[in-house]
């Protein structure tokens, strides 16, 4: 991998780029799927290649080869090079990156226990076990389990003089149970609606996730919800459980501070950003929130040791005691605003140029537990786990569904709800959070499928969250 990289530079180089980066990426992953108590199916694949990127007459050109061979990477490297200069017939300023010392490192993710040598039977057997736990009820009338597991291995080298590989593994897995009956549909899911639960982490993750207890409760959950009434539509306190404020962070924190989503020149499918550069010191939230952009963070899926440029894995303030702070940034958008790349630049696979991507975007915990933020309401709705949800193009007006709502009543969790949502502003939303929940009710939560791009790609990132408390909200929304 390291003789096919320098071979791709120094083809660029003598083609006539003045700066050279390549990945060679293999990449493995494998989902098993169980439905009402058959397998759904099983999937495992892999794929390997090489993307180069180049600058030459001042412009970027990328192009990308799972051809191997030293004719078919050199090629691959060439035809980069022709691409950047057709680029720099358009006019525009040169390109100019932030100063980066070379590396030269090797780094492996933890993984106690490797997901692609556990027996499939083994994996089949568990799915099977947690099917038949969420179908004790006769009104389930879909349940779904699955776990899936991944693999990277990607070596990166620049003409600075960077040889970096590194190794990720991520595995975890998914429960949902639905139920039909009385005119209804609900659907619970475990360990959340956020595909479930998985880290950088081997198959050892799957023994902490309490799956059979999370099954019989999901079950039990969805039949309830059949009958439950309606949530109501009202202005009042929200407490949002810890995988729901992960995706509240994910999307009206996460990417409006993605620095090409600023500056306009990545606006495909997510939208641009509230957050201009003359934000920075904006009271973004309350005192007590406070936000870190971690790629150091263990069992992250947006944790590294160098991105996809070369960059050293940071942990970066974002917002301190509720003020606007930083960006997620490149190497070549960081100069812009003052500053040097926050390492954020990583590819959806060998085939694609990076972008500008979340880490670890993580609330960082407080000083409450769950039981004294519910013992301080009055009145309010404690939510979990998504349904739904929708956010305008600058990451500002958002609307939020949840499978499941707790009416809170006097200090105390009262009545299940169904079709429970809430909306908001963000910098208003913020601004209301009085309340977080401590470190020993924070977890590390992961999202599989943040798109953005176009060609869209998918990246695993991750979101450290407890639980956290939120007044004047307004909440069911038809």
């Amino acid at each position: 991998m390291r003789e096919l990289a320098r071979t791709a530079i120094e083809a660029a180089l003598r083609a006539g780029a003045t700066y050279a980066d390549a990945r060679v990426e293999q990449r493995e992953r494998e989902t098993v799927q169980v439905k009402n108590g058959r397998v759904e199916g099983v999937e495992r694949g892999d794929d390997t290649g090489i993307g180069i990127r180049v600058i030459a007459d001042g412009a970027w050109g990328f192009a990308a080869t799972s051809d191997l061979t030293a004719t078919g990477v050199a090629l691959a490297a060439r035809t980069a090079v022709r691409i950047a200069r057709a680029g720099a017939r358009v006019p525009g300023a040169p390109i100019e990156l932030s100063p980066l010392a070379p590396v030269n490192a090797e780094w492996h993710s933890p993984c106690k226990t490797d997901p692609f040598t556990v027996p499939l039977e083994d994996k089949v057997s568990l799915l099977l076990d947690l099917d038949q736990a969420m179908r004790h009820h006769k009104e389930i009338a879909v349940a779904e389990s699955q776990t899936s597991c991944y693999r990277t291995t990607k070596t990166f080298a620049n003409s600075e003089g960077s040889d970096i590989t590194q190794q990720t593994t991520e595995c975890g897995g998914l429960l949902q149970a639905t139920a039909v009956g009385h005119d209804e549909v609900q659907t619970r899911s475990f360990p959340s609606a956020l595909e479930g639960y998985h880290a950088q982490a081997g198959w050892e993750v799957m023994g902490v996730l309490e799956l059979e207890e999370g099954a019989q409760r999901i079950g039990k959950e969805a039949v309830a919800l059949l009958t439950a009434p309606e949530c109501p539509t009202d202005v009042t306190t929200v407490i949002l459980d810890g995988s729901q404020l992960a995706l509240q962070v994910h999307e009206s924190c996460g990417h409006p501070i993605e620095l090409d989503r600023v500056f306009g020149t990545e606006l495909s499918l997510a939208g641009g950003s509230f957050l201009s550069p003359d934000k920075v010191g904006m009271q973004y939230g309350s005192e007590k929130v406070n936000i870190v952009a971690d790629a150091t963070a263990p069992t992250g899926l947006g944790t590294f040791a160098y991105d996809d440029e070369g960059v050293p894995a940071q942990r970066t303030p974002i917002v301190s005691e509720g003020v606007f702070q930083n960006y997620l940034s490149s190497r070549e958008t960081a100069p812009r605003v003052g500053s040097d790349s926050s390492g954020a630049m990583r590819a959806d696979g060998w085939q694609n140029a990076p972008l500008i991507r979340m880490t670890n975007i993580n609330l960082e915990p407080g000083d409450w537990t769950l039981d004294e933020m519910i013992a301080d309401t009055k009145h309010g709705i404690l939510l979990q786990d998504t349904k739904s949800w929708s956010i305008d193009d600058q990451r500002l007006n958002f609307q939020f569904s949840t499978e499941l709502g707790w009416l809170i009543e006097d200090g105390s969790l009262t009545r299940m709800v169904r079709n429970a949502s809430y909306q908001g502003i963000t910098p208003e939303f913020w601004n209301s959070c009085d309340a977080v929940a401590h470190r020993g009710e924070w977890r590390m939560w992961g999202v599989l499928n943040c798109g953005k791009g176009d060609p869209m790609q998918v990246m695993h990132v991750g979101h450290g969250a407890s639980r956290a408390r939120f007044q004047n909200v307004r909440i069911g929304i038809k």
